[in-house]
């Protein structure tokens, strides 16, 4: 792939997560979706993370023949959606547990899994580098 597709690609990975992850947890405030909890720093840092996390794994995955981590690459965007969408505002979650149990038990939580996510997100980028040839190291 050539340098400026490729470019382009990586620009549409991180821009289109922000923007599709920021308008449905309402971090990005819209008429669609309200948010319930407040919003915090921590929460708008986790979806910079993310979407910064998903656009280098597009962008080393584009330049290797044998890519890896797509399982987890996959993970560390759920864990990061976890981290910084609104806990009660999650249909899956609201399914699984009650709203109170998610507000006790989940919210606090989510600092913490955001910080494994990008911690596992980042393990994979630099482990992912390391194979690639053309990584550039």
């Amino acid at each position: 792939m050539t340098e400026r597709p490729r470019l382009r690609l990586v620009r549409s990975a991180g821009v289109g997560t922000f923007l599709v992850f920021g308008v449905v947890t309402g971090l990005l405030p819209n008429p669609i979706y309200v948010r319930m909890v407040e919003r915090t720093p921590a929460d708008y840092l986790f979806l910079v993370a993310t979407a910064a996390f998903a656009a280098a794994f597009v962008s080393q995955r584009s330049l290797t023949d044998d890519p890896i981590g797509d399982r987890y690459a996959a993970g560390g965007i759920v864990g990061g959606f976890l981290a910084f969408g609104c806990p009660i505002c999650n249909v899956v979650l609201l399914a699984l547990f009650s709203s109170s149990a998610l507000m006790t038990y989940f919210d606090p939580l989510r600092p913490a899994l955001g910080a494994v996510s990008v911690a596992a997100f980042g393990g994979l980028l630099y482990y992912q580098r390391r194979r690639c040839d053309a990584c550039g190291r």
